[in-house]
């Protein structure tokens, strides 16, 4: 069942169907809730290492090729890679294009946000509705609502590495994938 979770999340088709929100807008919108930062972190450097994420989360919210690219370093490697899914940063490109073809109104909510050495970590909230398509379903409007964790490595203001996990199961309940 995992397996086929992460598979379908990687090889969603379709253009993304981007929240009509501009970058600065998207950014401001995935400011967290809750933020705990480590005084041993120079302050220039949390603020290069928070904007690094806050684009990344913003990114996720509308699709920005813009916001993606002020994210993540070329050399981007995500550690959990999801089967099917492309290494470097075509991986989220494609993973966000998909999702927000499924999911059009996506809102990314940045719960809280640990800042630790090289480290942004950070309880996310996905929310939305699924009007658009997933692996050969057409949604109804299903409200969409699941949690994930990043750990963001990021080096010069940029996210070097990306260890995540989203709670897949219940998305693909949600929108009726999987009882």
């Amino acid at each position: 069942m995992k397996k086929l979770a992460l598979l379908v999340l990687a090889l969603l088709p379709g253009p993304a169907m981007a929240a009509s929100v501009d970058d600065a807008e998207a950014v401001r919108m995935v400011g967290p809730q809750e933020e705990i930062l480590s005084p041993a972190v120079p302050a220039d450097e949390r603020a290069a290492m928070t904007a690094a994420a806050d684009a990344f989360y913003g990114f996720w919210t509308n699709g920005s090729p813009a916001l993606l690219e002020t994210a993540i370093a070329p050399t981007f490697t995500d550690r959990t890679l999801p089967p099917g899914r492309p290494q470097g940063p075509e991986g989220p490109a494609a993973a966000s294009s998909a999702f927000l073809a499924a999911v059009p109104d996506l809102t990314v909510t940045v719960v809280q946000r640990l800042v630790v050495g090289d480290r942004v970590v950070s309880h996310l909230r996905f929310t939305g509705h699924f009007t658009g398509t997933f692996a050969g379903r057409t949604g109804a409007g299903q409200p969409v609502d699941f949690i994930a964790t990043d750990i963001l490595r990021i080096k010069d203001g940029r996210i070097t590495d990306n260890w995540h996990l989203e709670d897949n199961l219940t998305f693909l309940r949600q929108i009726g994938a999987v009882d």
